[in-house]
């Protein structure tokens, strides 16, 4: 059953001379009477641009004052912008406030495949759409549809693509500036920072404004989350056209860059310059790894899994092996994460955090001991070689518990499944 119900009026032209507006709001008396209660959104699409006198036909919207359309106010939510992106994304924040997935869509069968393109772009797999044709008197000219529009080409694509991306831009910030926090152990050679959740656009709650990772579970699309990386590429002074981020699986898997990139991995190595590599964090550790020496970098994603598998340590490794790195040249800094304050593992699992060293467990005696995942890779790191004093830990905000400032990060614990995700990013300046 829907959730939503969407009209889309923006390609109809109504015949003013034929009283086609009394038909029109016959017709979405019947839907509105249809799909209430039931649905918890009822809007119409009308698209400014789409609403211009011509001929003695009206749009929409010119007609809402003149014919009664007011009256539809109270039943419907009017949707008008002067492109079919805002009117849709708008549409999007509306439904993602009150989690709304379920949605139909009611449709002139000459616009389904161009609305369906939008949708393809500004949504995720997290929201079901049906489409149905929008069923409203064309009989004897009463409502004429526009010319028909077909979406089949790659160029037709790339336009409502650009039109997408070029609203997107002109969206305010949210939650305020965007800020990156950096460590004063890593040398200018490298540009480098860890991000917070403020300076983005994405407005799902869990996740504004800053997320940089869109998946088929979360409601950010792909083009939002490549806006947030756009302006974060701005602020940082990186290219946002030569950026990797770690595929996580969660292991101990290292992609070197310029070989064969593996289906997973948690940690990257490069010597190229230019190149922006990230690793992913809403709870686990973002690491940044950086040898001035040899003018090398890294990063990893550290959960507790790959704490435990040693994926900080895999990553130095790759760097030595690859680049011919001095361990005690390295640099390693730990970017937010969750805090043993907030982090609890079942019994069976943190017993091997205690095996490494008791201090990275509090209350080992309790079903879910609390683990401290940052103390674990310190030691990792240390064992493995790095000098204490080119491993940054703490201060500068960096161990800041992500789950303990909601204002500033993302995180899993706290926001359940549809979490946000900070990142840290490293390269080697041009």
């Amino acid at each position: 059953m829907a959730e939503a119900v969407l009209i889309d009026l923006s390609g109809l032209q109504l015949n003013a001379q034929k009283n086609c507006h009394e038909t029109l709001l016959e017709t979405l008396d019947s839907i509105h009477s249809h799909h209430t209660p039931k649905a918890k959104f009822l809007g119409i699409i009308c698209c400014s641009n789409a609403s211009k006198e011509k001929d003695g036909e009206y749009g929409l919207c010119e007609l809402e004052a003149g014919y009664g359309f007011s009256c539809l106010t109270g039943k419907f939510e009017i949707v008008s912008h002067p492109s079919l992106a805002a009117s849709l994304y708008t549409i999007k924040q509306k439904l993602d406030e009150e989690n709304l997935s379920c949605i139909k869509v009611l449709v002139p069968e000459h616009r389904r495949l161009l609305i369906k393109a939008y949708v393809g772009q500004l949504f995720t797999e997290v929201y079901e759409f049906e489409f149905e044709d929008l069923q409203v008197a064309w009989r004897d000219s009463l409502l004429k549809p526009s010319t028909g529009i077909k979406v089949t080409t790659t160029h037709e694509l790339k336009d409502i693509q650009n039109e997408i991306e070029t609203y997107l831009r002109s969206l305010p910030a949210l939650k305020g500036d965007l800020t990156i926090v950096t460590s004063p152990l890593i040398p200018d050679i490298f540009l480098h920072g860890f991000t917070t959740r403020t300076g983005g656009i994405s407005s799902v709650p869990t996740l504004s404004s800053l997320n940089l990772f869109s998946s088929s579970k979360r409601r950010d699309p792909k083009v939002v989350v490549q806006e947030n990386v756009r302006r974060l590429a701005n602020a940082a002074g990186f290219n946002a056209e030569k950026f990797y981020r770690i595929k996580t699986d969660h292991a101990s898997e290292v992609w070197v860059m310029g070989k064969k990139e593996p289906e997973s991995y948690d940690g990257i190595v490069t010597n190229q310059r230019g190149l922006t590599i990230t690793a992913l964090g809403a709870d686990c550790i973002p690491i940044v790894f950086a040898d001035p020496v040899k003018k090398a970098c890294g990063v990893a994603h550290s959960g507790w899994k790959g704490t435990l598998l040693g994926v900080a340590m895999a990553t130095v490794k790759a760097m030595i092996a690859e680049y011919g790195c001095d361990v005690e040249d390295i640099i390693v800094v730990l970017g937010p994460s969750v805090g043993s304050c907030c982090f609890t593992l079942p019994k069976e699992s943190a017993v091997s955090f205690h095996s490494l060293h008791p201090s990275c467990v509090r209350q080992f005696d309790s079903p879910r001991p609390y683990v401290d995942i940052r103390k674990a890779t310190r030691i990792l790191l240390e064992r493995g070689g790095i000098l204490p004093q080119n491993i940054q830990d703490e201060k500068d905000g960096l161990d800041l518990c992500t789950s303990c400032h909601p204002e500033k990060f993302f995180s899993h614990v706290r926001d359940g499944l549809n979490f946000g995700t900070q990142i840290g990013f490293i390269s080697l300046r041009e």
